[in-house]
């Protein structure tokens, strides 16, 4: 059972061997941590999970350190002598790994690259060896999978917890925003305070439905770093009533830290938080089908055709005529929780009407898309599709001519291309639209060859 939870950062200038006095100015967050520590001491675990950011990190796939136990230590900031030697739990490693491999879920010790312990892992875990040693250690990782994916990774966490009888202690390790001051060391964004404050509030008052509402482009621009392991934590305490305690918050060197623990109470079946998100995504993106146009409706007719049946739908016979009429290339995006989920399309026409393209390049955005495994059945209620038709391209003599929230741009070089649609979030001025094209083109954009084209598009929602 889960018999205590904090969420801490890790920063290793806390450490006296590495700070050598600094870590003074930030003694709210040594006070603090001591006290979490003191929590976790008090509630006697025989295993402690730490959910850290710095471990092993894919964008599909959450790994789980491997092994019988594992070293490390803080060499990297000139502190070798402080280092680390912890046993895993073998046995609540390999139950979680067989859960989560009986659901197909994405998550396991399959791709363990990485033996050695991580400064997000140790960072709390010296904290902890201070006044508690009686533990064995399950290190997680995150990934770059939606926020629902990961809530759900928490839950097969306490799973594992109550089928071993095991009483376990979480960690969730995350420094909050890292763009809090000019002088921090990576300057100022409007989005590093403001996150903060939103997630001491949201963590704070153990509100965790907040933690869906943040969008990835503003987590993105926050440049946050724990936020994914605390919406882990968020699913370990699913449907269970908390007691927060907030100790601490500072953000001295341009960095958050914030600390919280959280007082295990009840069971309390209305806390069931990615239910309730889920129930509200269906609900909105229904209205919003209700509301789609027919090229979308298209779009989504075409995706349902083929994950559903494996089937590339008839052009259907009820279609506005330009549909048939016209030729052109277009793009299907699919969204799924705020993140691109697959994105295909063609820059000229191909096939023999806007209809059949659209209808084609649907069934390559949801099957064929290389960054995306191909969409299962069970996410089609959650996603938003958009359309985007492309007007003639023309060459442009150099970057003045673009505009990216008018045009899209098409970075050639050699036999090399690649195409940024415009109007896109977070991509705010030309030199980012005209570097993003030329990375997925493989191009350097600095190449004397480079021919730059725009285009216009009709986008519909």
């Amino acid at each position: 059972m889960i018999v205590s939870a904090v969420m801490v950062p890790h920063p290793p200038i806390a450490l006296k061997e590495v700070g050598h006095g600094e870590e003074n100015k930030i003694s709210a967050t040594l006070q603090a941590y001591r006290e979490a520590m003191s929590v976790i001491r008090d509630s006697q675990p025989e295993t402690v999970i730490v959910l850290s950011p710095h471990a092993l990190m894919y964008r599909d796939y959450f790994n789980i350190s491997a092994g019988k136990d594992a070293y490390g230590d803080m060499g990297r900031f000139r502190a070798r002598k402080v280092s680390f030697h912890k046993e895993y739990d073998e046995e609540f490693t390999d139950a979680l790994t067989h859960s989560l491999r009986d659901l197909g879920f994405p998550g396991g010790t399959e791709y363990d690259r990485e033996p050695e312990l991580d400064h997000g892992t140790m960072v709390p875990l010296y904290f902890l060896d201070q006044v508690y040693t009686g533990y064995k250690l399950v290190r997680i990782g995150l990934s770059g999978l939606p926020l629902s994916l990961h809530y759900q990774l928490g839950q097969k966490i306490r799973e594992t917890a109550e089928l071993l009888n095991r009483r376990v202690a979480v960690i969730a390790s995350g420094d909050l925003a890292h763009c809090q001051k000019e002088d921090g060391p990576y300057g100022y964004r409007p989005e590093g305070p403001e996150y903060d404050r939103r997630i001491m509030e949201t963590m704070g008052t153990a509100t965790f439905a907040e933690l869906f509402t943040y969008s990835p482009e503003f987590l993105n621009q926050s440049m946050e770093c724990g936020h994914r392991a605390f919406v882990i934590l968020a699913g370990i305490l699913d449907r269970t009533s908390v007691v927060p305690h907030v100790l601490s918050h500072e953000s001295t060197f341009g960095v958050g830290y914030g600390i919280v623990t959280y007082e295990i109470c009840r069971q309390d079946e209305t806390r069931n938080y990615l239910e309730q998100y889920e129930q509200q995504e269906r609900l909105r993106i229904q209205a919003q089908r209700e509301q789609s146009d027919a090229y979308v409706r298209l779009a989504r007719s075409s995706v349902e055709s083929y994950v559903n049946y494996g089937k590339v739908m008839r052009v259907p016979e009820s279609l506005p005529e330009e549909l048939y009429e016209t030729q052109a290339g277009a793009f299907v995006s699919i969204h799924k929780d705020g993140e691109l989920r697959g994105c295909i399309g063609t820059i000229e026409p191909v096939q023999s009407s806007l209809a059949m393209e659209i209808i084609r390049n649907a069934v390559s955005a949801c099957s064929r898309d290389p960054r995306f495994p191909a969409i299962e059945p069970s996410e089609l209620p959650y996603l938003e599709i958009s359309v985007d038709v492309l007007g003639k391209p023309e060459v442009i003599p150099d970057k003045s001519y673009l505009d990216p929230k008018r045009y899209g741009v098409i970075c050639t070089c050699g036999r090399n291309r690649g195409l940024l649609l415009p109007d896109l979030e977070g991509v705010d001025t030309v030199d980012e639209q005209v570097s993003i094209a030329c990375r997925k083109g493989q191009i350097d954009p600095y190449d004397d060859d480079l021919v730059l084209e725009r285009f216009e598009v009709v986008r519909h929602v």
